[in-house]
């Protein structure tokens, strides 16, 4: 028999490193400005369409996780790792002390070790298969981040990374909460990593048509604006501590908010473009306001995708407006820390997390003209006062992956 209640995990911390800065004050700060998108020109994307992206500024690995340990890392691990140290801190737990066999590590990440390839390709290149490092596989498989974190903090638990593209962080958090709802896990480190930003890659995405070509910075992402013409790439991280809610209290544990949906689905429609109609991130959409127990009409706000893609932004605020209707506020944190493809779903659900504590939501950046083909109530022009009771956070990823998490005070 059903449960009338939804399974609620209690997130007790958060960790960010984003284009922002490091730290989740940073973070929040920057977004509830709407300082614009964090963009600079990019020396390693020299001479490519488009060389601008948001990066992690002042990110000093060495002096955050020790030389001799950073060096081992692909940057991806590196974010993932002190990300997770503020997360672990926030939280008031001690991973020296805690029941690691029932601790698990569940990470997103997209893409994975990116720059340790690209950097190992160019030696292979230009110098030969001697000089490649020996650390290159375990830099750049796409669960090192999870294993790492595992390794840093005596988690024992059960341990992956999600790969949906850039709907890993939200997949991740969800695939989290079900550890803690089928008691394998009293606490789940969980969240998302990219650190993509090397020539391959973005000259692909140049390829495919879908960056901003607006060539100033700090307005090139702008969602649901009737001038947006894409997204900017971006590195990132953020990392939640979810537990299940009676060990939380059992410690009083500060509680940021809950966790008590979780939908996935697929459009099984195209590689990269998102269903015209938006069928699958609706159903993603419906299954998750079905686990959390909630209707439509409770729901006050939502954390868009909100890429800046002429095409997504419109399919989503299509699907919101059809499921939600225009009562909810809409915003996309992506106008100030670009899209960290696999991270985005985690620094937005940690932003939301922040939404619904502080009884503030954050704008939009960069909106001055919503495009008059989106009706929903986007925030725009400065932060929006009142408390949040539900709140839903948006990830969709190339391939059709859906994946769409409720929250609750």
């Amino acid at each position: 028999m059903t449960s009338s209640v939804p399974f609620a995990a209690a997130i007790t911390g958060i960790g960010m490193m984003t284009a922002a800065g490091g730290g989740t004050d940073t973070a929040w700060r920057a977004v509830l400005a709407a300082a614009g998108t964090l963009a600079q020109p990019t020396p390693t994307l020299a001479g490519l369409p488009t060389d601008m992206s948001c990066w992690v500024p002042s990110f000093d690995a060495d002096a955050l996780l020790g030389r001799r340990k950073a060096w081992r890392l692909d940057r991806s691990s590196q974010l993932a790792l002190a990300a997770t140290a503020e997360a672990v801190r926030d939280s008031g737990l001690d991973s020296a002390s805690w029941d690691g066999a029932r601790v698990g590590v569940v990470i997103g990440s997209g893409i994975g070790g990116a720059t340790s390839w690209e950097r190992e390709h160019t030696v292979l290149l230009r110098e030969g298969p001697l000089k490649v490092s020996p650390l290159l596989v375990p830099m750049l498989a796409i669960n090192m981040s999870a294993g790492h974190i595992a390794m840093e903090h005596q988690a024992y638990g059960p341990n992956f990374v999600a790969a949906t593209a850039c709907a890993s962080g939200a997949t991740a958090i969800g695939l989290a909460r079900e550890l803690l709802r089928s008691n394998a896990c009293d606490i789940v480190i969980t969240g998302g990593t990219e650190a993509c930003l090397v020539p391959s890659i973005i000259a692909g995405f140049s390829q495919m048509k879908a960056l901003s070509r607006i060539d100033n910075p700090q307005t090139a992402s702008r969602p649901f604006d009737a001038t947006r013409t894409g997204f900017v790439p971006a590195e990132g991280a953020a990392i939640l501590v979810l537990e299940r809610s009676e060990h939380a209290r059992a410690r009083r544990a500060r509680i940021h908010a809950h966790i008590t949906g979780y939908g996935a689905s697929a459009d099984a429609y195209h590689a990269t473009a998102p269903d015209p109609k938006g069928r699958g991130a609706e159903r993603a959409l419906r299954a998750a306001l079905h686990d959390a127990r909630v209707g439509a009409a409770e729901v006050d706000h939502v954390n868009a995708h909100g890429t800046s893609t002429p095409l997504n932004d419109a399919v989503e605020a299509h699907v919101i407006h059809k499921t939600l209707g225009d009562r909810p506020a809409v915003t996309s944190a992506k106008g100030v820390f670009g899209h960290a493809f696999g991270a985005s779903g985690a620094i937005e659900a940690a932003v939301t997390a922040l939404t619904m504590e502080y009884a503030i939501i954050p704008p939009t950046a960069n909106l001055t003209a919503k495009d008059p083909r989106i009706h929903i109530d986007v925030v725009s022009h400065g932060p929006r006062q009142g408390n949040v009771e539900v709140a839903v956070s948006n990830s969709f990823g190339f391939g059709g992956q859906n994946g769409v998490l409720v929250f609750t005070r």
